[in-house]
């Protein structure tokens, strides 16, 4: 080894050879950092090395600009690379920008690339901002609440939600989903009782992601939450046409869908409820075909749009439909105090806490999920998220405030709008919290027939049809759970039809894993019953028949063979167990082969240990030399075996 003069993970030369490159290799452009034109860092320009002298950059280094990387060492020379914001010629390609890109790509963490990330941000937190200000107001106002507590989440879902570090490009703020429970619950317990409730169910949210549960909500079954959301879309849309019609709802989803045709009736004779239905049919059809629009124009916010239009239709002569009614932010803020809190005793309060607790957790991380798959940037840290959304809640639950979940249409917004970073969803909640405080009087402006109109194309959009018929290809059982999850939801209440939901998807996952597949035939004087797969109590009538089947063919012997049995739960062994001991004591003689024994009976034990090799005897001075051949301590060596230029053909290295 002495001879060839290879590098050795320190830089050194090893066996003799004098320090310098070895051949072709730190002097080739393209190599990494290193004191050659690209090589490793290290002593020797170009030897693989932990730590080394700065090193030139070479015309084609793979981490760096300027040319190349010029680092100390091996964290020296990706450092500084990486980090120097010049221009690259030909280096590899991270991320969306070239790290020392050819044709001069921004350098990732240089002041070029650093800056246009900051611009996108600022543009696309504007993006986020006109897509939730209609949403905000229009989520308070289907929740019986006023319109300022909409706005409060909304901030508090950018300025608190969006500073923590859980997910870079989901943004939250008060959600359509949530509409309808807290709709119900304010009807129930009064708007003062809210706080309170959002309060605790923060508090509960930042425990589950302390104890790491945040992923415990990935487990639940994709029919499950389609269900959940189609159970909340369908109530949503009923309970939107009314204020759509200026109008005021009847109460519950069933009396809302009943009443209906009445409504119809009353549009068609009162000109004013005509012209609040028109502009909430105009809203809708612009949030399906907006979207379509070519050139700049599509870009604006679909809600925006029509938020414009009905401003402007309803500033017209003769025009009387009802605008938003807005007070002072900071006056509408609702700090429990403690008769709220003596609340907490009612177990109305505690239902609709772990209600609301559930449902905002579950909704957060499912959007973050599907948020996930619209980029490549990081990923959801999910425990983190989860803290970030108690937290946000709690604070919003001390100011009285609506809860706050993640919300699809906000973070795809973001997502679409080129977003890079969390300061996007973080800044929409200043511009919200600045146009609340600066222009309130623009908000008295907005129809509220066209705040209904968002919300049932928000509706539509959680109901999901093009799904039914899509799960129902795919899984008739899955898609059975999901339409009895929404019809549950539609009749009862959000936390009954989720529940009843999950014991569905429970019992359908139990009846496919029990799948026992038994066999029963008779040879000469027994009579055979063979048991395979999943043996539980779900499958105990089949199990009964197959054993009195066989006691009742008259034959002396019965053989019980349940070798091929995965999974024998006590209520199935229980029964096997019991028929065995009352047929012999009958006199019949029953042989049972129980899970195990087959293998055991085939498996007399572990074989023994080989013996050894013989080995050659060491003499003691043999023993002294050290070993020729490599041991756990031994250095390993880099041999290039590229060929060699012209000018090192007569290398003293090779002789």
């Amino acid at each position: 080894m002495g001879d060839t003069g290879a590098w050795s993970l320190d830089g050194d030369v090893r066996g003799g050879a004098p320090e310098g490159p070895p051949p072709g290799f730190g002097e080739r452009s393209g190599a990494w950092p290193g004191d050659g034109a690209g090589g490793h860092p290290g002593r020797g320009q170009g030897g693989h090395a932990r730590a080394g002298r700065a090193g030139r950059a070479g015309p084609d280094s793979q981490v760096g600009q300027g040319s190349g990387a010029a680092g100390g060492g091996t964290l020296g020379g990706l450092l500084r690379g990486v980090m120097s914001g010049a221009k690259g010629v030909g280096g590899n390609r991270v991320g969306g920008k070239g790290v020392g890109g050819k044709g001069g790509a921004k350098g990732v963490g240089g002041k070029g690339g650093a800056k246009g990330d900051l611009v996108t941000d600022i543009t696309a937190s504007l993006v986020v901002f006109l897509v939730a200000l209609p949403l905000c107001i229009g989520v308070a106002v289907a929740s019986g609440v006023p319109a300022e507590l909409g706005i409060i989440s909304g901030v508090i879902g950018g300025l608190v939600v969006g500073a923590v570090r859980g997910s870079t490009l989901q943004v939250s703020g008060p959600a359509a989903g949530l509409a309808a429970l807290v709709a119900e619950t304010v009807a129930e317990v009064g708007v003062t009782m809210l706080g309170v409730i959002v309060l605790f169910a923060g508090l509960l949210q930042i425990v589950l992601g302390l104890i790491r549960l945040g992923r415990m909500f990935q487990a639940i079954s994709v029919a499950v939450v389609q269900g959940m959301l189609a159970g909340i879309g369908v109530p949503l849309m009923f309970s939107q046409a009314y204020p759509m019609a200026d109008a005021k709802a009847p109460g519950t989803a069933l009396e809302n869908m009943a009443g209906i045709p009445g409504l119809l009736a009353v549009v068609l004779t009162n000109p004013q409820a005509m012209i609040a239905t028109l502009l909430g049919v105009v809203t809708i059809v612009l949030s399906f075909v907006w979207k379509k629009v070519p050139g700049p124009a599509g870009k604006i916010p679909a809600a925006l749009v029509a938020v414009g239009i009905g401003m402007v239709v309803a500033a017209l002569p003769g025009v009387n439909v009802k605008t938003l009614q807005v007070g002072n932010l900071l006056n509408s803020v609702q700090v429990p105090g403690a008769e709220q809190f003596a609340g907490l005793a009612d177990g109305t309060i505690i239902t609709a806490i772990l209600t609301f607790t559930v449902i905002a957790s579950a909704e957060s991380l499912f959007t973050a999920a599907a948020v996930d798959r619209m980029h490549n940037g990081p990923r959801t840290r999910y425990n983190t998220e989860l803290i970030a959304q108690g937290a946000g809640n709690t604070v919003a639950g001390i100011l009285g405030a609506l809860p706050i979940t993640a919300v699809v249409a906000r973070s795809s917004a973001n997502v679409q709008a080129g977003a890079k970073t969390r300061l996007s969803r973080t800044l929409h909640g200043l511009w919200l919290l600045l146009f609340a405080l600066l222009l309130p009087q623009v908000l008295a402006l907005i129809p509220i027939s066209v705040l209904a109109g968002v919300l049932v194309h928000s509706g539509w959009k959680l109901f999901g049809p093009a799904e039914f018929p899509k799960m129902w290809r795919q899984d008739r059982g899955e898609f059975a759970v999901m339409t009895l999850t929404m019809l549950v939801i539609v009749a009862t209440a959000l936390l009954e039809g989720v529940l009843f939901g999950l014991a569905a998807g429970i019992v359908l996952a139990a009846l496919r894993m029990s799948q026992t597949v038994i066999r029963q035939h008779v040879e000469q004087d027994t009579a055979k019953v063979v048991m395979a797969g999943n043996a539980t109590f779900l499958r105990l009538p089949k199990v009964i028949d197959a054993l009195e089947a066989a006691a009742a063919s008259g034959k002396p012997r019965i053989r019980l063979d349940l070798t091929g049995v995965t999974h024998l739960d006590h209520a199935c062994r229980n029964q096997v167990e019991e028929f065995t001991a009352q047929q012999r004591g009958l006199g019949l003689r029953v042989e049972l082969l129980m899970p195990g024994e087959a293998k055991q009976a085939a498996d007399p034990g572990p074989a023994p240990a080989p013996a050894p090799l013989p080995r050659r005897p060491v003499s003691g001075e043999e023993a002294a030399e050290p070993s020729r051949w490599p041991t756990a301590d031994a250095e390993w060596f880099y041999l290039d075996t590229r060929p060699l230029p012209e000018e090192h053909a007569r290398s003293p290295l090779v002789g």
